[in-house]
Formats: structure tokens, sequence, C-alpha cells
């Protein structure tokens, strides 16, 4: 069976299909940790080095995916 993908390349990112299905996977990690690290924030006890790194990876997943 063929699964689909919610991850959509944008415009001009080309990729071959399996590493862009192994990134997709890396990026929905990295927003899990997003989600988890945004309750932290509430509490104020996250490093803010860790949410940077945090961020960055947002920021690069932005850029290749729509």
């Amino acid at each position: 069976m063929e699964q689909s993908s919610n991850w959509i390349l944008q415009e001009g990112v080309q990729m071959d299909p399996k590493v862009a299905e192994d990134v997709a996977r890396m990026a929905c990690a990295l927003k899990s940790l997003d989600i988890f690290f945004s309750m932290l924030r509430e509490e104020e006890e996250t490093p803010d080095d860790l949410r940077q790194t945090v961020q960055d990876g947002l920021d690069a997943m932005a850029r290749l995916f729509r």
C-alpha cells in the first residue's frame, strides 16, 4: 500500500522521494518537540539555547516544505 504524505516540498525544492520522506519524518519529530517545548515555556524552564535550536529547525523545515 502506498502512503501519501501531508508534506509538500516548496516550489523549486528538488529532493529524492525517499529522502523527502525521511526529512518529513524528522520534521514531524521536530514539530512534536516544538509542542513539548511550548508547554515547558509556560513553566519558564526551557533553556534559551534549546528554544533557539528548535526554532532554527522549524525555520529550516519551512524553507523545505509548504
